[in-house]
């Protein structure tokens, strides 16, 4: 039971700062994509990144890594390598940069599924062992009754109702924050396909911006 017990409350511990998690990460991703969309220079919003860039996140860390890239391979007469060399590392970038936001997303959710998984099992192996505890003791009794056994077979189905009270959470909390992850993830790869389309036009447009790690 304290096993049960322990782990429904590192499930709603995890549920909730996820929640808040992504919560936040969809006001953080609604917010530069407007200021994205917005019509400012994009060497200025990369300017802008670099200010805070240990604590870039979503679509700005993309946005940040993607760019980075690209302006590796500018030169100062606004020239560029190859357009397809171009484009293809910084698309390796912004998905490297999206691998990273993902494994962020889905931190602590592997122990959710786990709990949601093995929970109902745990509490039915409980309530297996509490019953065959109490018709054990019934073998030391001459005369058994149901109010002899009553109290243990209670309280060995506790085990099985603790089972459910950790799992059910987890399975939901599980599904609903890897469907809001998906769609975080959709508009990740919406946002790097623009922005490969907005660079590709852009390309031969000369920037002073110079890359700095």
């Amino acid at each position: 039971m304290v096993i049960l017990i322990s782990a429904s409350i590192f499930s709603w511990t995890y549920i909730l700062q996820r929640t808040f998690y992504l919560n936040d990460m969809n006001k953080i991703d609604k917010k530069f994509e407007k200021e994205f969309w917005s019509g400012e220079d994009l060497a200025q919003l990369y300017a802008d990144s670099k200010r805070h860039k240990g604590v870039l996140e979503g679509i700005e860390a993309i946005f940040h890594a993607g760019f980075k890239e690209f302006l590796r391979f500018r030169k100062p007469t606004g020239q560029t390598a190859a357009l397809d060399v171009v484009m293809d590392n910084t698309k390796r970038a912004m998905r490297a940069a999206q691998m990273r936001e993902q494994e962020k997303l889905e931190q602590h959710l592997p122990f959710l599924a786990i709990v949601g998984s093995t929970s109902p099992y745990i509490g039915l192996f409980g309530t297996v062992w509490g019953i065959m505890q109490a018709f054990r003791a019934l073998a030391t009794v001459q005369q058994a009754t149901i109010s002899m056994v009553a109290p243990g077979i209670a309280e060995a189905l506790i085990a099985t109702a603790l089972g459910l009270f950790a799992a059910i959470p987890a399975v939901i909390a599980y599904n609903r924050l890897m469907t809001s992850i998906g769609q975080l993830m959709n508009r990740f790869d919406a946002f790097q396909e623009e922005f490969t389309n907005i660079l590709i036009r852009q390309s031969h447009t000369p920037t002073k911006l110079e890359v700095v790690e």
